[in-house]
C-alpha cells in the first residue's frame, strides 16, 4: 500500500474508533476519547473535526465542575441516520411501526389497523413510514418482525398467515421502493433479543424463549450473546408443529386450546395446573435436546397470567423433565418483537456507518 493510502486508512480507522466509543458511551470529551482510543491529542482532535464535518458528531455542551478550562462534550448527531422497526401480525393492530434515531431514542410510533387481505404490504409499509415523518434520505434500515420464517436463500417469508406477506419478491420490492436495507426476522427471535437486552434473560449465558401468543406459538433459541439459531431455512423454533398424541403442540396450548381451557375451569389455579401440564409436554423435549440454563415464557399468555404461570410450569417441569433448568416469565412490558426489531435496526445502522468509515475514500 502506498504511503498516502496507508495514511487515509489510518484516519478512517481513527474516525471509526472515535465514533464507536461515542455510540457506546453517549457523551464524551476529547480527553475521554483519547483515554478510550489510546490516540494522541492531535489525532483525536482531527478525527472529531472530520466526524463533525461529515454530520455524524456534534458538540453538546461543556463539562463543568473540574479544574482548568471547561472541556467540550461531544455526542453522535442523533439525526444523522434513522431506523424503523415494524411488527406485522394477523390480528389488530396488523402493523405497528416505530422510528428510532442513531442514539436509539424512539422518535415516533403508530399502530395501523391494516386489512392485508385487501391491502398490498408494500403500500402499507410505505404509508406507515410516511406517517412516521422520517426523512427518507436519512432512513438507513427497516427491520420487520413477522410471524413466519424468512429464508435467506430465496428471500421469501414462509409459514406466515398474514395475507400477501409470503409473496415471492416482496422483500426485494420493499427495498427498491423504500431505497434502503430491509431486514426480516421471525417475531419470536426478535422478542428474544428484547428479552436479553431488557428483560428476564439479561446476563444469561444462553436461553430459550417459549412464546405463547394470541396468534400462535414459537420458540427462539439464543446460543449466547444474542446469537440466534435460525436453521438452514430460517424455520428453527416452529415448536407448534411438534407431534403430541394425535395432534401437535399447537393443538394443546395454542390460542384456541387455551380459550377452551379457560371456559372449562372455574379457578385460575385449576386452569394454570392443566395448562402447565400441557406446556411441559413440548417444553420437556426442548430441554432434553438443548439443555438450556434458562427458559423464558413470553407472549400475551405470559403477560396475562404472569408469575403464577411460571410457578406452575416450574412445578410441572420438576416432575417431567430429565434435566433441570430455570423457568422465568418475561419481564418485557412493551411489544417485545417490536422492541427487538428496534434493537436490531439501530445496531444495523451503527454497524453500517462504522463499516463505511473504515473504508477510506479514494
Amino acid at each position: 500500500m502506498a504511503v498516502g493510502g496507508s495514511s487515509k486508512l489510518l484516519k478512517a480507522l481513527n474516525e471509526a474508533a472515535a465514533l464507536g466509543h461515542l455510540l457506546d458511551h453517549g457523551e464524551l470529551t476529547r480527553a475521554e476519547l483519547r483515554a478510550l482510543t489510546g490516540l494522541s491529542k492531535p489525532t483525536i482532535s482531527e478525527a472529531i473535526r472530520r466526524l463533525t464535518e461529515a454530520g455524524l458528531v456534534v458538540g453538546v455542551g461543556h463539562e463543568t465542575g473540574r479544574p482548568g478550562p471547561n472541556a467540550e462534550v461531544y455526542a453522535v448527531d442523533a439525526g444523522a441516520a434513522y431506523a424503523v422497526a415494524m411488527s406485522v401480525r394477523d390480528h389488530s393492530p396488523a402493523l405497528t411501526a416505530a422510528l428510532y434515531d442513531l442514539r436509539g431514542v424512539q422518535r415516533a410510533r403508530l399502530e395501523v389497523p391494516v386489512d392485508f387481505a385487501h391491502t398490498d404490504p408494500v403500500r402499507a409499509v410505505e404509508e406507515a413510514i410516511g406517517e412516521l415523518g422520517v426523512d427518507r434520505d436519512r432512513l438507513a434500515h427497516v427491520q420487520l418482525a413477522v410471524a413466519g420464517a424468512f429464508d435467506p436463500r430465496d428471500r421469501v417469508i414462509h409459514h406466515v398467515d398474514v395475507p400477501g406477506w409470503s409473496r415471492a419478491g416482496l422483500v426485494d420490492e420493499l427495498q427498491d421502493r423504500l431505497g434502503t436495507v430491509v431486514g426480516v426476522d421471525n417475531d419470536v427471535n426478535l422478542a428474544a433479543l428484547a428479552e436479553r437486552a431488557h428483560g428476564a434473560a439479561q446476563g444469561a449465558e444462553s436461553f430459550v424463549l417459549l412464546w405463547l401468543g394470541d396468534s400462535g406459538l414459537g420458540l427462539a433459541i439464543d446460543l449466547g450473546n444474542g446469537v440466534m439459531l435460525r436453521g438452514a431455512r430460517g424455520g428453527a423454533g416452529e415448536i407448534g408443529y411438534i407431534p403430541v398424541g394425535d395432534g401437535d403442540f399447537h393443538d394443546l396450548v395454542g390460542p384456541d386450546a387455551v380459550r377452551a381451557l379457560a371456559a372449562r375451569y372455574d379457578t385460575t389455579d385449576e386452569l394454570l395446573k392443566e395448562l402447565a401440564g400441557r406446556i411441559v409436554l413440548g417444553l420437556a423435549a426442548v430441554v432434553a435436546v438443548l439443555d438450556p440454563p434458562l427458559v423464558v415464557i413470553g407472549g400475551e399468555l405470559a403477560r396475562q397470567y404472569g408469575a403464577p404461570l411460571g410457578e406452575a410450569v416450574t412445578k410441572a417441569m420438576s416432575n417431567a423433565a430429565p434435566l433441570e433448568t430455570a423457568i422465568a416469565v418475561s419481564t418485557v412490558d412493551d411489544d417485545a418483537p417490536l422492541l427487538g426489531a428496534a434493537d436490531a435496526a439501530v445496531s444495523a445502522v451503527r454497524e453500517s456507518l462504522l463499516a463505511a468509515l473504515r473504508q477510506p475514500t479514494p
